[in-house]
């Protein structure tokens, strides 16, 4: 007998341009780059296929041969994201008509078509509502889907996208990085984004974990820095973070700071 999709159906709180932080980041990244078939698969983009616009609008100003492909366990809205993509092939929208998005059923087993594999997965706000005892067997499956040097962005963030983490998981299901990302205009605590930690983490933001270490030094060094506040917050986040490079942490892409982000190795904060 032919398996459904394996998962659960997510909450559905689909927000438009809530999910441009991890989008600029994908966008910029070698496993998109540098692949060579840009199939991008959105995993579980809720209850509106706007999403799955939206990575396609803005990975193809990198890959302009992008693919994008929405998959969704939920049958009625797979339905209600094809009627949206109708709308955009007519013409009725601010999306290309002749964007390369597609929509089907499916979960964490990312049926794709023929032989394909994905160059990019991304699943946010998706393993939320599981247990942490799940994660791994679901990461486990939906890398299992990924092409050789494909990546796996898992995360979540807020309602209107301005905290949002995510870990970088490759081919081997084995996690690389976190990344941190926070709009800064009014920023008075990066520990905000505790509350938006996958799910990887987010029980693990307590004393004596890595995680709340690297947050509680994140804090820190966001209050040393407030005297250099009258340069601005980016300038602010900036001397924060070098303070904490000098202090020991590993936090990486430098050149990436300025949009309030902060990438670090995964060993760095991994649960003990």
């Amino acid at each position: 007998m032919a398996r459904g999709p394996v998962g659960q159906i997510t909450r559905g709180t689909t927000g438009t341009n809530r999910l441009r932080r991890v989008d600029r980041w994908i966008a910029r990244h070698p496993a998109l780059r540098r692949c060579a078939d840009p199939l991008v698969v959105d995993l579980g983009y809720g209850a509106s296929g706007v999403t799955a616009l939206e990575l396609h609008a803005r990975l193809a100003r990198a890959r302009p041969d992008v693919e994008v492909l929405g998959l969704e366990i939920d049958p009625e809205r797979v339905a209600r994201a094809r009627r949206q993509l109708a709308a955009v092939r007519a013409g009725g929208t601010p999306f290309a008509p002749d964007a390369r998005v597609s929509f089907a059923r499916g979960g964490f087993e990312v049926p794709v078509p023929g032989a394909r594999r994905a160059a990019v997965i991304r699943a946010f706000n998706v393993l939320r509502q599981y247990d942490e005892s799940e994660v791994q067997a679901a990461w486990t499956a939906m890398s299992a889907r990924l092409a050789p040097g494909g990546l796996l962005v898992e995360g979540t963030c807020d309602e209107i996208g301005r905290i949002a983490t995510w870990v970088a998981v490759g081919a081997d299901a084995v996690p690389r990085t976190l990344t941190v990302s926070l709009r800064l205009a009014g920023l008075q605590h990066p520990s905000v984004a505790a509350e938006r930690l996958p799910k990887a983490l987010i029980h693990h933001n307590v004393p004596g974990e890595r995680v709340h270490a690297f947050l509680a030094a994140l804090d820190a060094e966001w209050e040393r820095a407030a005297a250099v506040s009258p340069f601005g917050p980016e300038h602010r986040w900036r001397t924060a973070l070098g303070a904490l490079v000098e202090g020991g942490w590993p936090v990486r892409e430098r050149s990436r700071w300025r949009l309030g982000e902060a990438t670090v190795p995964w060993d760095a904060v991994a649960p003990r």
